[in-house]
């Protein structure tokens, strides 16, 4: 995405580069799509923040990865906390769009009871290797929460074709085990709270906590075992 956006010339004749953003014309920057200052950077926020987490999220290096001023920024956003809250929206999409794969990938009709399982392991599989393969997305992700709705995308409404975030697919996943009868209804009310905590817990520990120096295969293990615990809990 990021390349895409800040290869954008306007004329389709040459892609811009970082070091040619500042000699392109003010005039020919103006024929810019509208939105695609917005869009690019927030995208170079993404790239900056997969790279350094929350503090590389910085409005005027993504200005210069833009290729615009400085002060274009603030046509866009208030001040750099509103950048990172909407970096933080693209982090938890990308985090979401790992789940819906994860999701797809498992065969079996809606409600039957394995697949329902197995639908819910992939969202946790889908939020442990986010963790593990792009800790600095992960950490951005949560940076500003008092700026950022988990649980819906942000201006996404509520509607047909609104964006799931994270936090509704694993209420989706934990809805469909009530209708395969592997989950009783009554225990199902503010059940994604301590499952989240759990897989979020393990995810915190192993990536900047006391358990980020264990081998890659004791961490697979771990997961697994958090993973198990859940399904169990579910009896």
């Amino acid at each position: 995405m990021l390349s895409t956006l800040l290869s954008w010339r306007g004329d389709g004749r040459e892609p811009v580069t970082e070091t040619r953003a500042a000699e392109i014309p003010r005039a020919e920057r103006r024929r810019r799509p509208r939105g695609a200052v917005r869009d690019g950077l927030v995208a170079a926020g993404l790239e900056l923040a997969r790279t350094g987490g929350p503090d590389a999220v910085v409005l005027r290096e993504a200005t210069r990865m833009v290729g615009v001023v400085p002060n274009a920024a603030y046509r866009h956003f208030a001040d750099r906390d509103e950048l990172l809250a909407a970096v933080c929206s693209a982090a938890m999409r990308e985090l979401a769009d790992r789940m819906a794969a994860g999701v797809a990938r498992v065969p079996g009709a809606y409600g039957d009871p394995g697949a329902a399982r197995q639908r819910l392991s992939a969202v946790g599989t889908a939020y442990l290797e986010f963790a593990r393969e792009e800790p600095g997305l992960f950490a951005t992700a949560f940076a500003v929460p008092q700026q950022h709705a988990y649980s819906a995308a942000s201006g996404a409404g509520s509607g047909a074709g609104a964006e799931r975030m994270p936090l509704e697919y694993l209420r989706a996943a934990l809805d469909e085990l009530v209708d395969a009868g592997a989950l009783s209804r009554g225990r199902r009310e503010g059940l994604e709270y301590p499952v989240w905590s759990t897989v979020h817990g393990l995810a915190v520990l192993a990536g900047a906590g006391p358990l980020r120096d264990v081998p890659a295969a004791a961490r697979d293990r771990l997961e697994r075992l958090t993973l198990a615990f859940i399904d169990q809990s579910l009896d």
